[in-house]
């Protein structure tokens, strides 16, 4: 593949993805109140760009038009649930279902013997 058309494939994912987030964001920044769903911090205008949009169900593509599936969080807080999903899925949402290669080096390989000693 030439980098022409790696870079266009680039672009135009960038460009869905924020047309798709400035749409769920917009409609979630009107229909909630301008606090964080965890710590309860208020937001105005001039740090409205520290809230953002979490979803529940960690797919970004599942935006209801209810918003069922979205909270209001700053940024702390919203970082601090993903990295919490990170830690009980045991890796990123993207490699969740990948299975994790068996350990092939045995650590303890000797210490009976050592112990001996």
């Amino acid at each position: 593949m030439d980098n022409d058309k790696l870079d266009r494939i680039v672009a135009e994912a960038r460009r869905n993805a924020a047309q798709r987030e400035a749409g769920y964001r917009e409609r979630a920044l009107k229909m909630y109140p301008w606090v964080c769903g965890r710590c309860a911090r208020e937001f105005t205008r001039a740090n409205l760009q520290e809230l953002t949009v979490h979803h529940r169900n960690h797919d970004h593509d599942f935006n209801p038009p209810d918003g069922s599936n979205w909270e209001l969080l700053c940024v702390y807080c919203h970082d601090n649930e993903h990295s919490r999903y990170i830690d009980h899925t045991g890796g990123s949402p993207s490699n969740a279902e990948t299975p994790t290669a068996a350990a092939t080096s045995n650590p303890f390989a000797g210490l009976r013997d050592m112990l001996k000693r």
